[in-house]
């Protein structure tokens, strides 16, 4: 009897689910999918694979013979298809799980986990050891110009995963990162975030522990060196050996720097005090230099010699939406940028300001996730974008909270994108440089402002 290879995907527009969509067809499973919202660059991915996608969350993709339903974790109960799946005992699993029974198993698995940078470190792990020829899987929450995918499956015993935080699923409450198992585990940094289902940074450290514990003995743990929050999980227990990582070279145990340019463009590098070669590559931030390391970290646990790594990352590409240069018109450069923690605005501009020196930085900040929704952060805001010459905040009126901006004559708020467009015209001349971060669409007002240009 033919076995039922029919896999339907709740959430399939989300980066993660995007990918095991991919991971599937390429396993040889028929998919198709369900979602409210597809926007480039995943909606381009789905299309390119072939994938029938159902809009919205009725229950009429059920009727078909499904092997088994893939939930995200977008979906929760009162959904019209997960109230039918539940009442049909139909066969459903998380994401997660999916990967780990279907993929992941007898994989040497590199799990990149943190609050910012998790994608960008681990699209470095994979392109490192693509260009040396270990032909690595991986799935990670963008799509990396080097692949032009977000997710790949091979016969590499390696797979390198963006390991999430965030929840498995409505049945699942553990993090996504505990089903990887992970071999290699970087963690490149922990903050407070996700407070739709975190309710203090103490949560977050216990879910970093659960992941802390399912690293097997002869794996490798990589982190910051000064990290107060990371300090704590590893103090609940660590089975792991720890390697340290930090941009500033004091001649201490681990991975450092000697930043031979101010934006983290050239810089020299040391393990364990000693000189690995040089790092000499596109990409600006100490954030960045920070996630080279880590890779670098990685790859050398897997057998990569540094100097080859270092090579590697020359030809390295970001992921779409990190700081990727959408268009100059009339000297005006327009980047987009997916930071919208406090941290990694603050970093992103740094980075920035580092390349550009005294020319105007304009940037344009959509707080759009759950967290800076719901106002957490907001206090930090003002802070992280003080090297930004203006600032123009998306703040719609159903946020319903607003920025304390006495004396802040540099920053403006707005509840339209239309009315940031119309400022945008009048303020911006030649030489500036537009930076607009969003972890969403943002109604497309990149375009829109390019096109207004011309």
């Amino acid at each position: 009897m033919k076995q039922n290879k029919r896999l339907h995907i709740l959430g399939i527009c989300g980066t993660f689910m995007g990918g095991v969509a991919r991971l599937a067809i390429e396993k040889g499973y028929q998919v198709t999918g369900s979602d409210k919202n597809c926007y480039p660059p995943m909606s381009d991915q789905l299309k390119s694979l072939g994938i029938k996608l159902h809009q919205g969350y009725d229950s009429k993709p059920l009727k078909d013979n499904l092997r088994q339903v893939i939930v995200g974790n977008a979906l929760s109960r009162g959904e019209p298809i997960i109230e039918e799946l539940l009442n049909t005992n139909q066969h459903y699993i998380s994401g997660p799980q999916w990967l780990n029974e279907n993929i992941l198993q007898d994989k040497w698995v590199i799990a990149v986990a943190g609050t910012h940078g998790k994608t960008t470190t681990a699209s470095m792990v994979a392109w490192i050891l693509e260009s040396l020829g270990y032909n690595p899987g991986f799935l990670i929450g963008g799509v990396m110009e080097n692949f032009g995918v977000s997710a790949r499956y091979t016969g590499s015993p390696f797979f390198v995963v963006e390991a999430d935080e965030y929840d498995t699923a409505f049945f699942d409450k553990r993090s996504k990162f505990v089903h990887y198992r992970a071999r290699t585990c970087i963690l490149n940094n922990l903050e407070f975030d996700h407070a739709d289902i975190f309710d203090d940074l103490d949560a977050i450290e216990t879910q970093f522990h659960h992941l802390i514990r399912t690293v097997s003995g002869n794996g490798l743990v990589i982190r910051p060196k000064n990290s107060e929050a990371l300090d704590r999980v590893l103090k609940r227990g660590c089975w792991t050996k720890v390697e340290y990582f930090s941009e500033n070279n004091d001649g201490s145990i681990g991975w450092s720097v000697n930043k031979l340019n101010n934006d983290g463009s050239h810089c020299t590098v040391f393990y364990n005090g000693k000189k690995q070669g040089d790092l000499k590559w596109s990409l600006i931030g100490d954030h960045n230099v920070n996630n080279a390391l880590a890779a670098l970290a990685a790859v050398k646990h897997v057998g990569v010699n540094a100097e080859d790594a270092l090579v590697a990352l020359e030809s390295f590409k970001n992921v779409k939406r990190r700081m990727e240069k959408k268009g100059v018109v009339n000297g005006i450069t327009v980047y987009d940028d997916f930071a919208h923690h406090p941290t990694a605005i603050k970093t992103t501009i740094h980075g920035l300001r580092n390349k550009v020196g005294n020319q105007r930085i304009i940037a344009v900040i959509d707080p759009r996730s759950n967290t800076m929704q719901m106002g957490h952060h907001k206090e930090k805001l003002i802070d992280a974008v003080k090297l930004a010459d203006q600032t123009f905040f998306y703040i719609p009126r159903s946020y319903n909270w607003e920025l304390d901006l006495t004396g802040r004559e540099s920053i403006n708020t707005y509840d339209s994108v239309e009315k940031i467009l119309s400022a945008l015209v009048e303020f911006t001349h030649s030489g500036d440089h537009i930076l607009i971060m969003s972890n969403g669409s943002f109604d497309n007002i990149h375009q829109r402002y390019l096109s207004l240009l011309k």
